[in-house]
This record gives C-alpha cells, sequence and structure tokens, in this order.
C-alpha cells in the first residue's frame, strides 16, 4: 500500500531518514512499480500549491480490509474536484462513498491525509524537490514579485509608477478558467503560498462577474489575444487554463484583517476590499517569470475596469507616474509620498513599467516606507524564551504621541550582549527612556495603541 510508505518517513524524524525514504520510492517508480509512482503522484499533489479540492471535512473509516482500492477512481475524483465540477454535498457525498471502497489503513493514513493537503510525514516541498527535483515529481514553486526599498537605489531614475502602499495582506488570487470560458475556481493564496480560506466574498464576486461577463467567449477571445491563454498539462489529472490577480486585500485594521485572515468560524470579511495592481497567466506565474512590461500588464487591468467595477469588493490600484530625471518628477515624488503618508497609507510603491514580473525580489519594485522614532518609557521586562531563555526578551515600553497613549512590547533591534546586560541591570533600565522605531501607531481591538513592527535603536541619556 502507498500507506506503507508514510509509515516508512514517520519512523524516523531525521531529514536524512526522510531523503533516503523518498529516493527509494522513486528508483522503485522507475522500476516500474505502480504503488510507488501513485505514492509520488499523490505527494505531488498535497504540496502542490496550485491545486485546491474545495473541501474541508474529509472523514476517516474503521475496520476496512481487502477492498478493491481504486487507485484510478480516485485519481478521476480528484480530477472533477480540482475542476470544481463537484462541489457543496455532491463533493462531500463522493468522498464519502470513495472513502469505503479503500481499506482504512490505505485511506486514513495518506488518502485522505492528501485530500486535507497534510500528509502529517515531517517533510515539505523542499525536502520533496531536494531529491525529485527535475522529475515529474517536482513540486511547483509559489513566489510573487517582491520590492526592495529604494533608498540609495541607483535605479530611482526614469519614468516610474507610483502607487500607495497599502496597510493589508498580499494576496495571490488564482482564477481557474475551463476550456468554454467558464470560471472553474478562485482561490486566495498568501505570498508563501498558503490557501486563506476567508475571503469568500472577494473570490464570488470574482467568478460571478468574470463569468457572466469577463470570461464569456468574446472576452476571452480578446485575453486570448494579449497574451493571456496558457495551457497547464504537467503530472495533473486535468489540464486548464487560467491567470493571476495580483493585490492587496484591505480591512477596517490591519490586526483585525490579519485576525480575520486566519479565522476558522465567525469569520467576517465582507467589508475587506481586494486592490488589484497587476496580471499575468497561470502557466507564467507557475514558472516564475512573464516577459510582458509592466506597462503592458496595466493595459490588460484597465480593459478588464468596466467589470471590476461591478464588483464591490474589488477596485484597480490608483497610481501616478512619474519621470524621476526631472527636477520636477522628485518633486511630484516627495509630494505624492507625503500625500499617501497623511492619508493613513504605510508608503509608496515605486514600480519600473518596463520591467517583466518576476517571482523574486528585484528594484522592478520598489518601496518608500517613512520610519518613525518614538520616545518611551521602560515600565517592565519581559523574560526571552528558546535562545533568549535566561536573558531578556523585550522591554515594555509606553508613552503618549500625538494624544495617543502607546503601551507596547520591544523585542527586536538587540544584540545578544545588550539582551543579558539589560537583563542583569533591570533596576537600571526600567524609567528610562528608549527610542523606538516603529512604521506606524495601531489601534488594538480593546481601543488602546501600539506599534506596528517596533524595534530597538537607542536610549535618550538627555532624558
Amino acid at each position: 500500500m502507498s500507506a506503507s510508505w508514510i509509515n516508512k518517513l514517520n519512523e524516523s524524524d531525521s531529514r536524512l531518514h526522510k531523503e533516503d525514504v523518498i529516493k527509494q520510492a522513486h528508483a522503485a517508480s522507475i522500476l516500474g512499480n505502480d504503488i510507488s509512482f501513485n505514492f509520488l503522484k499523490l505527494l505531488r499533489y498535497c504540496y502542490n500549491p496550485y491545486i485546491t479540492f474545495g473541501v474541508r471535512q474529509i472523514p476517516d473509516t474503521t475496520g476496512i480490509i481487502d477492498a478493491e482500492n481504486p487507485w484510478d477512481e480516485f485519481g478521476k475524483l480528484l480530477d472533477t474536484l480540482i475542476a470544481r465540477e463537484l462541489t457543496g454535498n455532491d463533493a462531500r457525498n463522493a468522498i464519502e462513498e470513495m472513502s469505503h471502497r479503500f481499506d482504512s489503513e490505505e485511506w486514513n493514513t495518506f488518502l485522505a491525509p492528501v485530500l486535507r493537503r497534510d500528509v502529517r510525514a515531517g517533510i515539505s516541498d523542499k525536502t520533496i524537490n531536494k531529491i525529485l527535483k527535475r522529475t515529474e515529481f517536482e513540486v511547483p514553486k509559489f513566489g510573487c514579485q517582491l520590492a526592495t526599498n529604494c533608498e540609495g537605489r541607483p535605479e530611482m531614475r526614469g519614468i516610474k509608477r507610483l502607487e500607495p502602499k497599502l496597510d493589508g495582506v498580499r494576496v495571490l488570487m488564482v482564477v481557474n478558467i475551463t476550456a468554454d470560458g467558464r470560471v472553474s475556481a478562485v482561490t486566495s493564496y498568501s505570498r508563501n503560498g498558503k490557501v486563506f480560506d476567508n475571503f469568500s466574498a472577494i473570490e464570488k464576486q470574482i467568478s460571478c462577474k468574470l463569468s457572466l461577463i469577463g470570461m464569456g467567449l468574446s472576452c476571452k477571445l480578446s485575453l486570448i489575444g494579449m497574451g493571456l491563454k496558457v495551457r497547464v498539462a504537467p503530472m495533473t489529472f486535468t489540464s486548464y487554463d487560467g491567470f493571476v490577480l495580483d493585490g492587496e486585500v484591505v480591512g477596517n485594521s490591519f490586526q483585525e484583517l490579519m485576525r480575520q485572515a486566519r479565522r476558522k468560524t465567525d469569520v467576517q470579511t465582507d467589508d475587506s476590499v481586494f486592490h488589484v495592481f497587476d496580471i499575468l497567466p497561470l502557466t507564467a506565474f507557475m514558472e516564475g517569470h512573464w516577459n510582458a512590461q509592466l506597462s503592458k500588464r496595466i493595459d490588460i487591468l484597465e480593459k478588464m475596469r468596466d467589470i471590476v467595477d461591478q464588483m464591490p469588493n474589488v477596485e484597480l490600484l490608483p497610481h501616478i507616474e512619474v519621470n524621476l530625471d526631472t527636477e520636477e518628477g522628485q518633486a511630484e515624488l516627495q509630494s505624492y509620498a507625503s500625500n499617501m503618508v497623511a492619508q493613513g497609507f504605510e508608503g509608496i510603491m515605486i514600480k519600473n513599467l518596463d520591467a517583466p514580473y518576476e517571482c523574486d525580489r528585484s528594484t522592478a519594485w520598489m518601496k518608500y516606507k517613512p520610519v518613525y522614532d518614538f520616545d518611551l518609557t521602560v515600565i517592565g521586562i519581559d523574560p526571552g524564551t528558546g535562545k533568549n531563555k535566561g536573558r531578556m526578551g523585550a522591554l515594555v515600553c509606553e508613552g503618549d504621541d500625538d494624544g495617543k497613549h502607546i503601551i507596547v512590547n520591544v523585542g527586536s533591534g538587540y544584540t545578544d550582549v545588550e539582551r543579558q546586560t539589560y537583563w542583569d541591570d533591570q533596576a537600571d533600565i526600567i524609567g528610562r527612556t528608549v527610542v523606538v522605531m516603529a512604521d506606524a501607531v495601531t489601534l488594538n481591538q480593546s481601543g488602546t495603541y501600539s506599534l506596528r513592527f517596533p524595534r530597538f535603536k537607542t536610549f535618550r541619556y538627555d532624558k
């Protein structure tokens, strides 16, 4: 059974042991062992960030032995789940029926965990790809375009697109499309490839509007003409087309948004807005690169504006363009940055209109984000944990800024020597004035104020 490979992986927590087990499975699959092939294929499905099954509650079974174990039919079931041909109660009933056709050991140890996207074997996609790189079982990487700081960059010249830097959560909205132009699935991912389950209102609007208006044959043909239609094929039970909307979801506050994004029950994200700032084909995203210039990608989004405007929780991100080779352009940048910060944004994004989309950090996107200093008083010292056990973990600080009373734990910015010194000399540290750097003042759910990304800078010896 394929479950035996999971059991082998769990025989030891050693990384080398787990790598050796995967090597053994691959060697067996090369020799034609179907069980090993199915194990590696399903392992790839479990860790492939681009595949979702659209189900949450997966049943276990008890006491089933000598069952038929119909692997081909299980593959067809995955096919229909991925394509969303089975959803809701129909999907749950089909999974329930399939569970009784496999031995309980096989189903509970491997197949049900694959459907749950968690085989609990102490491995990651990196472990798999270290052994199976450049094979049909290699797990696709998930990445997105990331920005660098603009300070001192020689690339700060020429014509740039300026956007507000939003105080939200980065979301990659993967839109899967069937051959007849129907949206089969819309899935929200974090920048690290984790599925967000709690932005269903946004996903439904995108699915509905693009199915009814945007992804009809006439609009789809126009998107094909702009290079958006690319076939996805390798190692899947099905082939499908799609594209990715890159943007930021913003709620009433960053803290509340993050709480809601991770909640399992009582989710309240219906007032969150998805601000879209880029688009690219799904296969190009999976490959980590699309040669189309940003200016052309923005043109594609602008051609979809009429559709986007019909979605209450989706917007295209506003922007301006400036020429940084001129004094006027430099002045516009400074004015725009000041205005955006005054309006409550984190700062601004500075983007190269001629650059391709790279799933990596580069100067094609740069960020300007002001850092603020706060003079606060140390009112306590928290003990460290983990590697900081036996020394200081954080300074507890408070103070007033612009009428806001701030209380915050400052746990970063220290050397190991400073952590030990401050822990040993607590009596001398408490009551002193400390300079804390942070990105912004934030309002807690309790009505008190804290700081976003606080880090220690220095002590004030004049206060």
